[in-house]
């Protein structure tokens, strides 16, 4: 353990970061297991509702330096194109 008073808070406040940056991490996951989990149910509505979520929070966890930024983009990018191509698989059959 620190021994110094600015040390110990230091401390404190890195777990604190921790368990925040981790609380982040998980919710980004969650929802996008939400787009993919509704994609394979072939509920293209909730996968679009899904979507619109997953944006904002992986927009915002990655805005506060959770995860990078690119990353995100990525994510997001790629959970489009899946919701996307979905769709356009429906209205073709």
């Amino acid at each position: 353990m620190a021994n110094h008073k600015s040390a110990v808070k230091r401390h404190k406040q890195s777990r604190k970061r921790a368990a925040r940056n981790r609380s982040a991490r998980t919710r980004a996951r969650n929802v996008v297991k939400a787009v993919r989990v509704a994609l394979l149910e072939k509920n293209q509505d909730r996968a679009a509702e899904a979507l619109v979520t997953a944006t904002s929070i992986l927009d915002r966890t990655a805005g506060k330096g959770v995860i990078h930024w690119k990353n995100a983009a990525r994510k997001i990018s790629r959970l489009a194109r899946a919701v996307n191509a979905a769709r356009a698989e429906q209205s073709s059959s």
